[in-house]
């Protein structure tokens, strides 16, 4: 991760805060981190800039393990890890959603 890319805590609490009235659009389920969610989670992250993940209880992996390889994978920014749930953020650079 590039230093000059990396959120401060304000900017961290507020995209926090806006994950909360969002539901979660990536499931890791029994099978792991799949190519078909990795390029999910590209794809959400272009349209949407924020998104949400759950890790089943059957998964193979943590939330925050889920977290680290989808940041690494989709040169996105991790934002929270609670429980299950995981929300990672990646500015789009033609056309940003959120103004930070």
């Amino acid at each position: 991760m590039r230093s000059k890319d990396m959120l401060t805590s304000k900017q961290r609490a507020a995209l926090r805060a806006m994950a909360n009235t969002i539901e979660p659009i990536l499931y890791v389920g029994k099978a792991g981190l799949t190519q078909n969610i990795l390029t999910q989670a590209d794809e959400a992250l272009t349209a949407r800039e924020l998104i949400k993940g759950s890790v089943q209880q059957n998964a193979p992996v943590s939330a925050k393990e889920a977290l680290e390889a989808l940041c690494s994978a989709a040169k996105a920014e991790p934002v929270s890890v609670s429980g299950r749930k995981f929300v990672l953020y990646r500015r789009n650079e033609k056309e940003p959603v959120i103004k930070m």
